[in-house]
């Protein structure tokens, strides 16, 4: 989280968005990283809530994701429940000092736990799985309007990270060339009903718990109108980038592709796949270099960063330059 939110943050708004929700005083807090997020209590039962400052997120864009949330929970997804406040309302707001917003929600805990992508359980039969759940989850998403009074769900292309020149080092004019070189190539991609919609554009293994036969996604805050292509490149990028070292080029390639065959198995099963997707997927593996290298940026300040990390942008910075995407695929 930046510094300057972290400042505003305190118990004393922490305890009023529990009393908003009806929520017990114990707390665990689990992440904050681009939202406070933390484990709550109701009557001995685990709940999710949700802190998001307004420097990154407004109502209206809080309140169109829980939108979709509820409509894919409508057509059997297994995604966190969204509960109402004691007052009727799916989001409430606090103001901080300056003035500036804090947008608290609440959900239902998922079930299963989290697989780590060096245990025993990251395996095809998961993969499949992670194929077939995202699959379901776009073909719901074709069915999707938004309810009456909800604003709709940003486009890929208003994210603010997408801004570079903003958070690059100013002095890499060439970084930020080819970043955009990229991001232009994107823009102009064919856009229809069968391969652009609503996707949650992050569903990485940290995002999703398994219970050995189901995946239970969760964390909608990045959800856009995007290609459903690029949900097929994230869960592919952070397996090759959170379990395979950048010198083994040999095993991520290997990986990479045994990966994708058996989350391709997957998805087919739920949904037919977008047209394209074979050509797209690389450069929404280079789009999520792009983006990180923001999003890093913004977050981590440089004194904070260590030395797994600095490699690890340094690695970022590196295909970017080149527009090489994280593995490369048959």
């Amino acid at each position: 989280m930046e510094k300057a939110v972290s400042t505003l943050m305190n118990q004393e708004i922490l305890g009023e968005f529990l009393r908003r929700f009806g929520l017990e005083k114990e707390v665990k807090k689990l992440g904050d990283f681009e939202n406070y997020v933390y484990e709550t209590y109701k009557n001995g039962q685990p709940y999710i809530m949700r802190l998001t400052h307004s420097s990154h997120r407004d109502m209206d864009e809080v309140l169109s994701e829980l939108d979709w949330m509820r409509h894919l929970k409508s057509k059997g997804l297994s995604v966190p429940e969204v509960f109402q406040s004691e007052d009727g309302n799916f989001a409430e707001e606090i103001k901080a000092a300056d003035d500036s917003s804090f947008y608290g929600c609440v959900y239902t805990k998922a079930k299963g736990k989290a697989v780590s992508v060096r245990s025993d359980d990251f395996n095809e039969a998961l993969f499949k799985k992670w194929g077939e759940t995202t699959g379901k989850m776009h073909l719901a998403t074709k069915s999707y309007e938004p309810s009456r009074g909800i604003k709709e769900r940003s486009n890929w292309d208003d994210d603010d990270l997408l801004s570079i020149e903003k958070y690059y080092p100013a002095e890499d004019g060439q970084l930020v060339e080819k970043a955009n070189e990229v991001i232009a190539m994107i823009s102009e991609l064919p856009k229809n009903k069968d391969n652009y919609g609503i996707i949650h554009t992050d569903i990485h293994s940290g995002n999703f718990f398994y219970d050995g036969e189901q995946i239970h996604v969760f964390d909608f805050d990045d959800a856009s109108y995007h290609w459903f292509a690029s949900d097929i490149a994230i869960p592919l990028y952070y397996s090759i980038l959170y379990r395979i070292p950048a010198s083994e080029e040999a095993e991520r390639n290997r990986f990479g592709n045994l990966f994708l065959d058996a989350f391709i198995e997957g998805y087919q099963k739920a949904n037919s796949l977008p047209d394209g997707w074979e050509e797209q997927v690389p450069l929404f593996l280079m789009l999520r270099d792009i983006v990180l290298y923001a999003v890093l940026h913004k977050k981590i300040a440089p004194e904070d960063r260590d030395e797994k990390l600095k490699r690890m942008m340094v690695e970022i910075a590196e295909r970017i330059r080149n527009k090489q995407p994280i593995v490369k695929l048959d």
